[in-house]
């Protein structure tokens, strides 16, 4: 297993230099390797002080990573009531802002429970022509990036997110795809890039198993909400989009919606995106609960209900309800909302090492320059060598902190906190100016 992985590391996409979704160019947070092996030259180091090239405010209540494409950098943002939802694009030479689009207005959005979500933590997508802005239910548009114009728009996809949306866009081919996960309805809807139409849309077929004699559902549909990104693998020679949900993980054909395997599990308000070992072990993150990690098998026969055939381990300690794993190897770096950072051999099934580093994360971590990156709620950066000590070998704090991930470019770290979007790389420390 530990070979294959390394050859579908070093394989995926290279040269690709931009990021354009939620979890990059590959969905596992990696920045792909430079085609001659070099290093970028990533930042290790920065304060409010040191290595920022702009810093843009972004005020609202809105957590979503940004998504990077020539000179562009594309947010989305909501006022903290709802009410409001924009498209902010910066420039990305000078952090300016070129677009700060009101897109939709809400009379009566769902109120939120907690500190964790907003209205504006969907990721948005992006290609060649357009960004592609969601925000649940409340609507989904794909914008002109020249004029900032909408090319369509969608406001007929109903779901009741209860504490708001959080699912983000995927793309592939010529598809839109959106995960919709409510405690009403629960559903895949692909639409297609250039005309927003539909193209398939998957019901999932869940037993939640919670309807009362009376018939009424208990805890009113909250155990059946999700808000995971789905992510994408081959296997048997189709493009699978693997989209965990309350109480299962379902595997679908890409192209077409069609169910291909599910796995059937306890947890529910899921927000940890699939990452996968190769194409042969995929890691599933089973939500709150209690969240256990999973590494599930693939093979010719992964089918139909595989719960009891391929999982291979399952564990609960220190594993993260809402931070998406980032694999290298053979092994998975996460942190968790309780401020624990760990490694996982995906092989034994087994956290090697964790450390306590006091803080909560919610963000998810990314790689780059062989160093990995984790953001915390507080605004503090641990860089991380990947290796069996976990080596921290940066903290680096800035004013206010980050729920959003981070996201690279050629050499640059794009942070987005509470109430800003930085650019953070590397200045000659004589000149001030980008080296």
């Amino acid at each position: 297993m530990f070979v294959r992985a390394l050859v579908f590391f070093f394989l995926v996409v290279p040269g690709q230099a931009e990021w354009p979704a939620f979890r990059g160019p590959t969905n596992d947070g990696h920045y792909p390797p430079a085609a001659d092996g070099k290093i970028y030259g990533f930042p290790t180091e920065w304060s409010e002080e040191k290595n920022i090239i702009w810093k843009t405010p972004v005020t609202g209540r809105a957590w979503s990573t940004p998504v990077i494409m020539d000179n562009e950098v594309w947010v989305t943002n909501a006022t903290p009531d709802g009410k409001k939802m924009y498209a902010v694009c910066l420039d990305k030479a000078t952090g300016k802002k070129t677009h700060d689009i009101l897109l939709f207005e809400n009379e009566n959005p769902e109120p939120l429970s907690n500190h964790v979500n907003g209205y504006g933590s969907c990721s948005p997508a992006i290609d060649s022509e357009h960004v592609y802005i969601h925000f649940g239910s409340y609507g989904t548009t794909a914008l002109d990036r020249k004029t900032g114009k909408a090319v369509w728009e969608r406001r007929d996809l109903p779901c009741q997110h209860f504490r708001g949306p959080g699912s983000s866009v995927v793309l592939h081919k010529n598809l839109v795809i959106l995960t919709m996960d409510g405690v009403d309805v629960q559903y895949l809807v692909a639409l297609d890039r250039k005309t927003g139409k539909n193209v398939w849309r998957t019901e999932r077929n869940t037993d939640f198993g919670d309807v009362e004699a009376d018939g009424k559902i208990r805890g009113g549909g909250d155990f059946r909400k999700a808000y995971s990104t789905p992510n994408f693998v081959t296997l048997n020679g189709v493009r699978q989009l693997v989209s965990p949900g309350a109480k299962a993980c379902y595997s679908y054909d890409a192209d077409t919606g069609k169910e291909l395997w599910k796995i059937l599990y306890k947890g529910f308000s899921n927000a940890a995106a699939p990452v996968f070992i190769g194409n042969d072990m995929a890691l599933i993150n089973t939500g709150l609960g209690k969240p256990h990690l999973l590494g599930v098998r693939l093979d010719a026969k992964t089918q139909g209900d595989i719960t009891k055939s391929h999982i291979e381990w399952d564990i609960f300690k220190r594993i993260p309800g809402r931070c998406s794993p980032v694999v290298i190897g053979s092994n998975a770096y996460f942190t968790s909302e309780s401020g624990i950072l760990s490694v996982l051999n995906s092989e034994k099934g087994k956290i090697e090492k964790y450390k306590a580093l006091k803080t909560a994360f919610s963000a998810s971590g990314v790689y780059a320059d062989k160093h990995l990156y984790f953001a915390d709620e507080k605004g503090k950066t641990f860089v991380v060598k990947p290796g069996p000590e976990l080596e921290i070998v940066a903290t680096n704090q800035l004013d206010d902190g980050c729920m959003a991930s981070p996201a690279l470019n050629e050499k640059a770290i794009y942070l987005r906190t509470k109430s800003h979007v930085y650019r953070i790389e590397k200045k000659n420390d004589s000149t001030g100016k980008v080296q």
